[in-house]
Order: structure tokens, then C-alpha cells, then sequence
């Protein structure tokens, strides 16, 4: 025997001598001892996924690794035998350490010639990669050995089996069969075939070499030439054991294409970021997350979003951010939180969808809401829009103009900021602030900062905030939380409004036309249920609504905050919006009414179109409107009243009425300050006569004069002891049928005005003063103001 196989003879006896012994020793005491599971402290990888299963990101390890920990079940069967075969097939029958093995790989490195081959067993190989041994020189073999038998000594086949599957190297920085089975071929380890079983069996044995994948010259990856050998190999092994069908080897013989790490999918990158970080912030890790998101949404919205924006550039606006949710389940479908997360000019990391901006006019659909379920209106309901002072706060509407008489209706789809704040200011509790926090609107200031302010967009939401609450339109008044992954509970969420004011509500926002005009049959087709909103200064354009069971909102800005006087919620965002709902419905995307079932207390009633009101006998005009049974306002309609006038001197005749000597006219009693404001758009009402009110029916009382000015709870600093100082202006609005309006301080008469006019009074002490105003039909009001020096 010559000195090589001497001293191979001498080392194998000793490294089998101490297998033997520790063996004996560790199954003796080891077995019984608890212990934590081999997947304990290995960090892991991440899938997300979209709600069918394709992959949208996997995220490295905390040590910048692709690792993701399966159980052994869900490993394909195929590939665990494919390994059992090509690594080690005799791994059920050894306690760790194949002596046959050792020797044949010990006397091809030592003493033959030929190619290399490895003595280690699977157990063996487990315990260099967890031990990160370096087993090239006896003593760190015997150290393998000795964590060998440890490892067979404590666990089971299969947890031996499991662990090694999910830490084998596979090129580069991957690690473990389900991310190789992820990164090369796009899918769960469970689903391979058996040619690409057998690949992933031969990589870990040469990862470096191997794992080098051919480019052709149309880009895609194919196996290398030593990959494509080894598993060659392998197949020849699995036939000897299996034998192989005809389609097998027809597989087999097919280019098989694969995708590096550098081809992994990147995509929704703001949704997989929000995900990956709660599940971050949680104490559970999961291997894959199966999302609320339709990855075919996703991808449609995105290229809308780049068209769009594409043919917006030359106006400067370069991003938008867009949320979709289905509101049956409140799953998030789509997220697009900026036009491109790669673009640092854009700030483009940032999720736009969650960040705070101002809403403009987007929460005006529910300030009408709110009216409806306290009964201060109802679609049909007559606003007045026309200049008015709340206190210190006087808004102007959009446009600068005024439309005068409006309904609800048209005031919300108009977009009408006056009659927003008058009905505002009317609500009782709760009011839109209380509507916002109980809805999980966060970081609000306290209600005393916004003021009536508030209805135009003083505070901020995010987008997913506003979604939820559009959502409420499908879901009868709940407010209920978003679901980002297929595991989250679906809440029933808080009632906020009652079924009647949210199907109400949503009526109106459909009978809002899309720009540029649609059909009948095309609204109907696709329902619609729609705002839009611009922020001061033009920072903010968005539009939000409910597309049959999609709540889609969409914003378009700089996340830096400039204003560019082409974001306007009309005007830009609302575009988009309907061209996502076109694109959506010509992708067959289900767009029907999820709502079926109309609440039991609404109905149809009939109205006098001009005030809203239950029709008199001399309404002309006539329409029907929504009523919420106990709750819509019921009043008769004053503005058309019949007057009696003298055929034969042409003056007004107070009594009853004689058809011989009497006529009877129609007249309308509009009040003062819509009035002035036909005289000014040049339609002029004809004023009832002098002496139209001796009619005397309470049904024809108008209303009470309504102080314009002094403001209510208003503090005025006056030096009451300088002639020069004019004084404070009292002014009111009046019914048609009033004529002059008398004032009094603190139950002092001042003076009198006629209607449409102010009267100067000049306070004569401070503190608290009781200002009231009676016009000369006996109507009055009354408010309360402080003057200071």
C-alpha cells in the first residue's frame, strides 16, 4: 500500500470511529431534549402577492438574501425526491453520515485522479450551511460530522429534509427552493414540473458555476451548458428509478427559459411597500402575503395614468396618484401612489394615497348627507346662493358669481360653496367634524380651528381616507376599514349615515353629468356617482365617486405643495376618472350596481319645483323628489300666492274673493336678497303689489327677516367717543311680502330702513348688546353681539 492510501486509511478510520461513538452518545440523550425548531432565527424573504397569486415583490432578508422558509408539504413532491435521488439517496437509512459516501468522495479528492465527488449527505450539508463550517481539511470534516449526528440525534428526517431544501445555495445571493423556485421560475415551489424540479435539484451542488445563466440575443435566459448537463444526469438517474413518459421527455428536450433576480417584478410598488411595512411593524412573519389587490387593475390603471399625464405635460402636470376599492369587501384593487416611483424630481417614493392633502370640494357629498338624515333637506330642497356672511367667514363660490335659487341637488353637483356652508350651518349634532373622526379621519385640529371653513376643504385627508368614505355610499352608511391582504377580517364598520341618506345622496352625485356630455343610456350603462374638488391655491385637483362597486378616487398635484392654475378638480382629475371608468368597462371589469335593495323608508313625493316644497294649487311647475319617511322637511310651498285685485280700480282687495268684481293673480314672493339678485342678472321678478300680504292665511306667512349683518358672537372694537367713527351697518334679507324692517338695541328702537338697505347705528356702551330687527308684518330676529373699546 503506498503512503497516500496509508494515511486516507488511517484519517477514515478515526472519522468513522467518532461517528460511531457520538452517535451512540447523541441518540441516547439528544432525542428527548426540546429544542427550537431549525427555522429558528433564519431571516427570511417575503413574497407579495396579488389576490390570484401573481408575485408583485420579493423583498431580501434582513442579510440581503432571498430566502423564504416553506414547509416541506408544500415543496413539490417531485423535487424532493429529484434531491433524495441526485444528493443522497440512502438519507432515510443513515444516522448522518454515509461511510460508503465518505469513502468514495475521500478517494476521489485524496487518491484519484478523476472528477470530484462529494461524500457529504444532506444531513451533512445542512450542517455546514448552518454552521457556515469550512470543511476542506480533516478537522473541519469531523466538525461536519460531529453537527451531523447532533442534527440526527434531535430532529426528524423530515425536519432535516426541510431545513436543507430551504437554505441550499442557488447562484448568487438565493437561498432555499421556494425563492429559486420564485426567481427563476415565477411561481410556488409546489407547482413545478419535472424538468424544472431537476434543475433546481443540480444547482445547489456548483450555485456559482451553474447558477450562470446563457443570454440569447433576444435577451431572454436559458440554462448554461453545465447546468443543462447536470440535469441531464439527474434525468437519467430518475428514469433508472421512475422510468419517464413521452411527454417527460418531450419536456425535457425543450429550451427551458428562466429570469434572474435582476427580472424579478416590481410591482405597485407603493402598495407592496405598505404592505411589507405592516407586516414589519407586526409580530408575525409570513413567507408570502396574499393581497387585496387584482395585479390586472394595477397594471391598467398605470398605463392610463402614464397616457394621460403624457398628453397633460405641456400644462405642467406631471403626477396624479389613483385608489381603487372594492366596496364589497373594501379589498384595495389598485394603488398607484405617483406617476413614477423612480422619478426623484417627482419625489415619486412617496405614496401620494396616503399622504395629507386639502379635499377641496370632495366632502361636500357628505355635509348634504348629514342634512338629509336630520331632516334640513331633501334633493329637492331649495338653496339660496347668494352672497352671505357667516360671522367673519364670508365664502365665495368658484366662479364668483352667484346662482341665485338652486336645488340641493344641482348646489352639490354644481359644486355651489355658499349653499355648502349655509346647510353646514344648520346641521346639528353630529356636524362634519364629528363626521370625519368617527369615520378614522386622523390629525385633525380641534372643531373651533376649521370653523364652517371646514366644508371647503379647510382640513386635510388622505386618499385612502377619503375612499372609505365614498365607500359608505355602497355599503347603506358605513364607514368601514380597507383590507389590503385576503387574510384581513372584513369589518361591517360603523354606521355613520342612515341606508335612506346614503342611497339619497348617491342619487344626486349620478345625476351629475360627466364632462363633455354622455348619453342617457351611457350613464345608465355604467353608474356613476361622482365629486370633484380644487384646494386653495390650486394645489390639489381630485375627483372621487363610487363606479358600480368601485369606490375610485383620483388626485393630481406636486407632493411639494406648488399650485399651478391647471389643477382644477374639473378640469384635470376628472378626466382621468372617466377615462379609468372607460378603460375599466371596455375591459369587462363587472361595473353593476352592487346596492339591490332600496332602504324601506324612502319615497317618491311630488314638489313645486321652485321652492322644493309640497306644491300649492298655484305651483305651475312640478317634479318629484326622494322623501325619508318621518324625517324630509314637509312644508306647503309660499312662493306662488294668489292675490285678489279690484277689476275695476286695479288696487289689491283684502276679504273675500268675488269673481264679479274680482280678479285673481299669481304672484311670486321671492325673499329680498334673491330679489336684488334677479335685478342684477337682468331677470327682474315682478313684486307682489302693496297691501299683497292682507291675504292674512297663516299658509302664506313668509319668513322672518334674516340679520346679515352685525355677525352673530362677534366681538366689535369701536371708540364710541369719536364722532368720526361711522358705526356699525344693519342690514337683514326680508320676505317679498315686507316692505320696511324696524331695529332695535337691546329693545330700544334705533330706526328703520326699507328692505335691501342698511341703517348706520352707533352703539352707545360696551359689553353685551341684544340686536333685533321686526319688519312690518311682525316677523323678527334676534342675535346677540359684544362691542369693545
Amino acid at each position: 500500500m503506498n503512503p497516500r492510501a496509508r494515511r486516507f486509511a488511517r484519517w477514515f478510520a478515526v472519522l468513522w470511529l467518532g461517528a460511531l461513538l457520538l452517535s451512540a452518545s447523541a441518540l441516547l440523550g439528544l432525542r428527548l431534549v426540546p429544542h427550537p425548531p431549525l427555522s429558528d432565527g433564519v431571516m427570511g424573504s417575503t413574497a407579495v402577492l396579488d389576490r390570484e397569486g401573481r408575485l408583485l415583490r420579493l423583498s431580501l432578508a434582513a442579510d440581503e438574501r432571498y430566502r423564504q422558509w416553506v414547509p416541506l408539504e408544500e415543496i413539490s413532491p417531485t423535487l424532493v425526491e429529484a434531491v433524495l435521488i441526485y444528493e443522497d439517496a440512502w438519507f432515510r437509512h443513515h444516522p448522518g453520515v454515509n461511510p460508503v459516501s465518505l469513502v468514495r468522495g475521500a478517494w476521489s479528492s485524496h487518491v484519484s485522479r478523476r472528477a470530484i465527488v462529494g461524500g457529504s449527505t444532506i444531513t451533512m450539508q445542512l450542517a455546514r450551511l448552518r454552521g457556515r463550517l469550512e470543511t476542506r481539511s480533516v478537522r473541519g470534516k469531523l466538525v461536519q460530522i460531529l453537527h451531523a449526528l447532533h442534527l440526527e440525534a434531535r430532529c426528524s428526517k423530515d425536519d432535516i429534509l426541510e431545513a436543507y431544501l430551504n437554505l441550499a445555495p442557488y447562484g448568487g445571493n438565493i437561498e432555499g427552493v421556494a425563492a429559486a423556485s420564485r426567481i427563476y421560475f415565477d411561481k410556488p415551489p409546489g407547482e413545478l414540473t419535472l424538468p424544472e424540479a431537476l434543475t433546481l435539484a443540480v444547482l445547489p451542488q456548483a450555485p456559482s458555476r451553474r447558477g450562470r445563466l446563457h443570454r440569447s440575443e433576444d435577451g431572454e435566459a436559458y440554462l448554461g451548458a453545465g447546468l443543462a448537463a447536470a440535469r441531464g444526469r439527474a434525468f437519467e438517474r430518475w428514469q433508472a428509478r421512475h422510468g419517464a413518459s413521452e411527454s417527460e421527455h418531450a419536456l425535457m428536450r425543450l429550451p427551458m427559459r428562466l429570469r434572474g433576480p435582476r427580472a424579478l417584478p416590481f410591482h405597485a410598488p407603493h402598495f407592496a411597500d405598505r404592505v411589507l411595512a405592516e407586516q414589519a411593524l407586526g409580530r408575525e412573519r409570513a413567507a408570502e402575503i396574499t393581497t387585496t389587490l387584482d395585479l390586472r387593475l394595477q397594471r391598467l390603471v398605470e398605463t392610463r395614468v402614464t397616457q394621460y399625464l403624457r398628453g397633460k405635460a405641456h400644462r405642467g402636470i406631471d403626477n396624479a396618484a389613483v385608489l381603487i376599492v372594492d366596496t364589497r369587501d373594501m379589498g384595495v384593487r389598485a394603488l398607484v401612489g405617483s406617476a413614477n416611483f423612480h422619478d426623484e424630481a417627482l419625489s415619486g417614493q412617496v405614496n401620494g394615497t396616503d399622504a395629507k392633502r386639502s379635499p377641496g370640494s370632495t366632502l361636500k357629498p357628505f355635509i348634504y348627507a348629514l342634512a338629509i338624515d336630520q331632516g334640513v333637506l331633501h334633493p329637492a330642497t331649495v338653496l339660496r346662493d347668494v352672497p352671505t356672511a357667516f360671522g367673519p367667514y364670508t365664502p365665495e363660490n368658484h366662479d364668483g358669481g352667484f346662482a341665485g335659487p338652486v336645488s340641493a341637488t344641482d348646489a352639490l353637483n354644481r359644486s355651489r360653496n355658499i349653499p355648502a356652508v349655509r346647510v353646514s350651518a344648520q346641521l346639528d349634532q353630529p356636524g362634519l367634524y364629528d363626521f370625519l373622526r368617527e369615520s378614522g379621519v386622523r390629525g385633525l385640529a380641534s372643531e373651533q380651528h376649521y370653523g364652517l371653513a371646514l366644508v371647503l376643504g379647510g382640513g386635510e385627508v388622505t386618499m385612502e381616507e377619503l375612499a372609505r368614505m365614498y365607500a359608505l355610499f355602497n355599503n347603506q352608511g358605513r364607514v368601514r376599514p380597507l383590507r389590503w391582504r385576503e387574510a384581513d377580517p372584513s369589518s361591517p364598520g360603523t354606521a355613520l349615515l342612515s341606508p335612506e341618506a346614503a342611497w339619497i345622496t348617491r342619487d344626486m352625485l349620478r345625476a351629475h353629468p360627466r364632462p363633455g356630455g354622455a348619453s342617457a343610456s351611457d350613464q345608465a350603462r355604467v353608474p356613476i356617482a361622482w365629486k370633484t374638488g380644487t384646494s386653495w391655491a390650486f394645489r390639489d385637483a381630485w375627483t372621487a365617486g363610487v363606479v358600480g362597486p368601485y369606490a375610485l378616487v383620483v388626485w393630481m398635484g406636486n407632493f411639494d405643495g406648488r399650485g399651478n392654475p391647471a389643477l382644477v378638480g374639473v378640469e384635470s382629475a376628472a378626466p382621468l376618472f372617466f377615462d379609468l371608468v372607460d378603460a375599466l368597462h371596455a375591459s369587462q371589469v363587472p361595473l353593476g350596481d352592487p346596492v339591490k335593495r332600496m332602504p324601506a323608508r324612502l319615497a317618491r313625493v311630488e314638489v313645486c319645483l321652485a321652492s322644493g316644497d309640497l306644491p300649492n294649487a298655484h305651483c305651475p311647475s312640478r317634479g318629484e323628489t326622494w322623501f325619508v319617511a318621518g324625517v324630509s322637511p314637509i312644508r306647503v310651498s309660499t312662493i306662488h300666492r294668489p292675490v285678489n285685485i279690484d277689476m275695476a280700480t286695479g288696487a289689491v282687495v283684502c276679504g273675500r274673493f268675488d269673481p264679479a268684481t274680482m280678479r285673481q293673480d299669481v304672484h311670486e314672493f321671492w325673499p329680498s336678497d334673491l330679489s336684488r339678485l334677479f335685478a342684477q342678472a337682468g331677470m327682474p321678478r315682478r313684486r307682489p303689489p302693496p297691501g299683497a300680504a292682507c291675504d292674512g292665511a297663516r299658509a302664506w306667512q313668509g319668513a322672518a327677516p334674516e340679520i346679515t349683518s352685525p355677525w352673530r358672537g362677534t366681538t366689535y372694537a369701536l371708540r364710541l367717543d369719536d364722532p368720526a367713527n361711522p358705526g356699525l351697518a344693519l342690514s337683514a334679507t326680508a320676505s317679498a311680502d315686507a316692505t320696511r324692517l324696524f331695529w332695535f338695541a337691546d329693545g330700544a328702537f334705533v330706526g328703520e330702513s326699507a328692505i335691501g338697505e342698511s341703517l348706520a347705528w352707533r352703539p352707545q356702551r360696551t359689553g353685551t348688546t341684544t340686536v333685533s330687527v321686526v319688519d312690518d308684518l311682525g316677523r323678527a330676529e334676534s342675535r346677540e353681539i359684544n362691542v369693545s373699546r
